[in-house]
């Protein structure tokens, strides 16, 4: 079988302008909120990733209508509604559990296949479960995925053990058309969920963003369809952000307001770049070189764990030790063999460094990193784990002596705006071969 690998050579500072779409955790739970509309629905400035053909094959099956445009996607509901997420897209990514809501209001039972994405720790669906068993609903876990069916939801209060950000969009999309009220404690307020309560209040929904992590929901009879623009990739912004860092070149960012990366942008500012922040884009340089830093990863407003897989290679290119304490995810770091290989000097471990106790403290997830800078890397030939680390790997072989293979690309196109385009109009010497696998 043929699979296609990146060849890259490093060609020097990478400069330009880039502009971000809307993410790709954002579109897709967009797209399954729109199955709940009695009307036409339509998603702008959507991203043109893999996740986006995923789950419109996945809304397809279920028959609802989807029509994509290289800028905006179309979602209606079909004539008749197939509650069941066929078996073929098992483990393909995480969206078939968020659809268990939104099918029992539709069909009155729902089947999905268990959840998928990149290997980065456990997705527990538990927490998802749990809320739909406690708005009223039964639910049956087996090895093949999970089973549900109501006659109606109903409202309740819930709280959740952590701030999960698709058990709070679950809850959301469950609550919207439930009989009555839902109080959700400890929920998740990420930019992205946000803007998901601020499409479903477009379709007619009635929500309320209460202060410390409650979100209150007035279940209504029936949504319609909504129309709305997503906002700029925020983890897209900071990986091409950090693209220009790394190989002391500058990239100017379009697309993503500021305000959707205020940590982000201190980080940066504390390691010694040189910020520029108008209205029309973001960018960052760093003419005197960057200096080491002890970064914790935390849920929304702290730093994103998405943020750190492209942090890390920055460490790499900064003078001293840095400490990166992941706290979201236990199994983040299995990018880390690659970027070793690429002569990256980072050492991990399972204990908590540069933060307080984690929820991971007393487990043997490898989930704090020290990393010395500044490091030479070198070309390699790696394979690519996941999304994020495969974005980490072009970085660290745009700033590497000799050529690099990456193989597993295709993790990149699922989660990124074509990204082998951007990188090229940036400067990066890119190519694209087909070579033989397994």
């Amino acid at each position: 079988m043929n699979e296609e690998v990146w060849l890259i050579e490093p060609s020097g500072p990478l400069r330009g302008d880039v502009e971000v779409r809307g993410s790709k955790n954002g579109v897709s739970k967009h797209m399954v909120a729109a199955m709940l509309g009695s009307g036409e629905s339509i998603i702008h400035n959507a991203p043109d990733v893999g996740e986006v053909g995923i789950t419109a094959q996945m809304l397809r099956a279920l028959g609802i209508n989807v029509e994509i445009t290289p800028r905006e996607i179309v979602i209606a509901q079909g004539p008749e509604i197939n509650p069941h997420v066929p078996a073929a897209f098992t483990g393909l990514n995480r969206i078939p559990i968020l659809m268990l809501g939104p099918l029992l209001h539709l069909a009155g039972e729902a089947f999905v296949p268990l959840v998928g994405g990149d290997p980065i720790g456990r997705r527990p669906v538990d927490f998802h479960v749990e809320a739909l068993r406690a708005m009223g609903a039964e639910v049956e876990v087996s090895d093949t995925g999970v089973y549900a069916k109501a006659r109606r939801l109903r409202g309740t209060r819930i709280e959740l053990p952590y701030p999960s950000v698709g058990a709070t969009e679950t809850i959301l999309m469950s609550a919207v058309l439930a009989e009555g009220k839902t109080v959700l404690k400890g929920a998740a307020m990420e930019p992205e969920v946000v803007e998901l309560a601020l499409f479903l209040q477009r379709m007619g929904a009635l929500i309320e963003l209460s202060p410390d992590r409650r979100i209150v929901i007035e279940g209504v009879e029936k949504l319609h369809g909504a129309s709305t623009w997503l906002n700029g990739d925020r983890i897209e912004a900071f990986s091409y952000l950090a693209a220009g860092l790394i190989t002391g070149g500058e990239v100017r960012v379009h697309g993503c307001p500021q305000d959707r990366l205020v940590t982000a942008i201190t980080t940066l500012a504390r390691m010694g770049a040189r910020l520029d922040i108008t209205d029309d884009y973001l960018s960052a340089s760093a003419p005197d070189g960057l200096r080491a830093a002890a970064v914790q990863t935390d849920t929304h407003p702290g730093f994103m764990t998405d943020w750190q897989t492209p942090l890390m290679v920055l460490f790499t290119q900064a003078q001293g030790m840095s400490v990166l304490h992941e706290t979201v995810f236990e199994n983040r770091l299995v990018y880390v063999p690659a970027l070793q290989k690429m002569g990256c000097e980072i050492e991990v471990f399972d204990v908590c460094l540069g933060g307080p106790a984690c929820r991971y403290h007393d487990t043997n997830a490898k989930h704090s990193a020290v990393v010395r800078g500044v490091s030479k890397l070198r070309g390699a030939d790696v394979t690519l784990p996941d999304i994020r680390a495969g974005f980490s790997a072009v970085l660290a072989a745009a700033a590497a002596e000799g050529t690099s293979t990456l193989r597993g690309v295709h993790h990149i196109e699922r989660g990124y705006h074509r990204p082998f385009e951007q990188f090229a109009s940036l400067g990066l010497k890119i190519s694209r071969e087909k070579v033989q696998s397994g």
